[in-house]
């Protein structure tokens, strides 16, 4: 079957598969005397060894990007800055009280936003200071965070640099003007270069570049442009994101409708020539969406079949404990998920209460364990393999039958005890995932959640 008859045959919504189950599927909340006693269990078990990782979402933005789903607040008054540091690190502190006498010790600390650079480089030093006030650092840590090549200024990477950040995630998305102006996210190639060479001077060990792929009005040739200039700059990580058109959640993306969007053909073209490019340049393909060169740090775990997945993406590194700080963060204990409330003001009234900012999560089933750790192995190591007992489950038992479609159409190759994606299937990893998805295979949805797996 030729890729364009693939394509159209396996175009239908589907998750990203950032956790199991995924979010919309979530239907067993846990009290915050569950979630709490769920967290300070994974940290007793795992953070000597392992670490935690935190993932701080900071929410503001001074313009709106009209393609984001992320939860963001749209705002030029920099005096929310002060105020809802002091709530992120008064969460952070209950939190720290969970984990009793031991120290914490962070093996990867993310800032996400949002625009992370909003905030003034003395009030992103302050919230790193107040975190490792009652932590300290695992030997194999990571700390990055996501950069608007506009706003990021010089003293914005010297002062994170100075307190351990060593990664930076640029928001790109397109270079092309047209492109630019649709989503209202306009940076030069200037801008970015100028960001880029000014992280490796001052000592960052991995720059990464968020491009987009089937973003309204965009060509081939301007794809091609966008990744020539990228590739110049040689970042040591690419991200090449798939858009999710989600006007539901969205409403900014109402801006622009599907007919100014590439066609499902079209759009997978769009990836296929920039892998080609990305490969041609030297870089590795990582899991799903992400490329890297082969000295860093994400290949290397890739190639060793240690990469890990969670609500942040890929990581080459595992931790069984991820805390999620500020509005809309959402926190994993791998037995449970917690999310915060979304918005802002509600956000801050229940910390200045005292109160974890939970509003809603979900307590792992033994099953849902089960299916978590196969779906995971497929979307970081492409393959899976199970025993005897699991085989005799009804999930299992008709695996080779659910996927009788994708085995003829080579995207698979099933064996007794073991399901590996082949080359041809890669592109189609959450097609394959979704066979497994026995929540959603129950709620068979009637209505779009999740954007396309194109």
């Amino acid at each position: 079957m030729d890729n364009k008859t693939l394509i159209r045959k396996y175009n239908v919504p589907g998750p990203r598969y950032t956790s199991y189950p995924t979010v919309p599927y979530w239907d067993n909340d846990p009290t915050v005397e569950q979630w709490s006693e769920h967290v300070a269990q994974a940290f007793k078990a795992s953070n000597a060894k392992d670490g935690i990782s935190i993932y701080i979402h900071l929410p503001y933005c001074e313009k709106l990007c009209t393609f984001c789903g992320c939860n963001k607040r749209i705002t030029i008054n920099h005096s929310v800055e002060d105020s809802y540091i002091d709530a992120l690190l008064k969460e952070w502190k209950m939190y720290v009280s969970i984990f009793g006498e031991e120290k914490a010790k962070i093996k990867e600390i993310h800032l996400g936003g949002g625009t992370p650079t909003f905030f003034s480089p003395e009030n992103l030093q302050r919230l790193t200071k107040g975190i490792f006030e009652f932590a300290e650092l695992h030997e194999d840590a990571e700390m990055g965070f996501e950069a608007n090549p506009v706003n990021t200024t010089v003293e914005h990477l010297q002062a994170l640099f100075d307190v351990g950040y060593t990664r930076i995630s640029l928001g790109i998305q397109d270079f092309d003007p047209v492109v630019q102006k649709a989503i209202n996210r306009v940076q030069s190639y200037e801008q970015v270069e100028f960001v880029t060479n000014e992280a490796r001077r001052i000592g960052y060990t991995s720059v990464n570049f968020d491009l987009v792929f089937g973003l309204p009005f965009q060509k081939l040739e301007c794809v091609k442009d966008t990744i020539a200039k990228s590739n110049a700059l040689r970042p040591d990580r690419i991200a090449y994101y798939s858009y999710a058109h989600v006007p539901w959640t969205a409403p900014g993306q109402r801006g622009f409708s599907e007919e100014d969007l590439p066609s499902n053909e079209e759009k997978r073209a769009l990836y296929e020539v920039g892998k080609e490019m990305f490969e041609e340049a030297g870089y590795v393909e990582i899991g799903m969406d992400h490329f890297a060169l082969p000295t860093d740090g994400l290949a290397i775990a890739a190639d060793k079949k240690a990469l890990h997945r969670n609500f942040m993406g890929y990581a080459p590194t595992y931790t069984q404990l991820m805390v999620g700080l500020g509005c809309s963060s959402i926190s994993d204990s791998w037995t449970s998920f917690a999310q915060n409330i979304k918005k802002v003001e509600d956000y801050k009234a229940v910390i200045e209460e005292g109160k974890l900012p939970i509003y809603r999560g979900h307590v792992l089933s033994e099953e849902d364990l089960l299916v978590r750790k196969h779906i995971l192995n497929i979307m970081c190591q492409f393959e899976t393999e199970w025993d005897d007992m699991t085989a005799q489950l009804p999930l299992f038992a008709n695996l080779d039958e659910k996927l009788e479609e994708m085995q003829k159409d080579g995207l698979v190759i099933i064996n007794d005890r073991s399901l590996e994606v082949t080359e041809k299937g890669r592109p189609f990893v959450r097609n394959i995932c979704m066979t497994l998805d026995a929540r959603m295979l129950v709620a068979k949805p009637q209505s779009r959640i999740f954007s396309s797996t194109i």
